[in-house]
């Protein structure tokens, strides 16, 4: 690759080459990102649903002893539990 002495060059060249770089880095990328997608096209044709009953867990019905207490009465003891507000301390002077 050519080295461009960039100190040499006016602002507006510099500009240019500044356009010219992005947009071949653009042409790249995108040309990059079109052999990607069909390569990934290839391998969809080897993919396979996924068992669904491996993935999820079967869901349990609760018993009786097992359901959920009331929440109310959880709230009152979280309020107990809570720190009463401290009286302000007075600035020494």
């Amino acid at each position: 690759m050519a080295k461009i002495d960039l100190d040499s060059l006016s602002i507006e060249e510099v500009a240019a080459l500044r356009d010219n770089a992005t947009d071949k880095l653009m042409e790249k990328v995108a040309a990059r990102r079109a052999e990607l997608e069909a390569e990934l096209e290839k391998l969809a044709q080897y993919d396979r649903p996924a068992k669904k009953s491996a993935a999820i867990a079967p869901v349990l019905k609760p018993k009786k002893a097992d359901e959920p207490i009331a929440k109310e009465p959880l709230a009152k003891e979280s309020l107990a539990k809570e720190p009463t507000a401290k009286e302000p301390v007075s600035k020494a002077a």
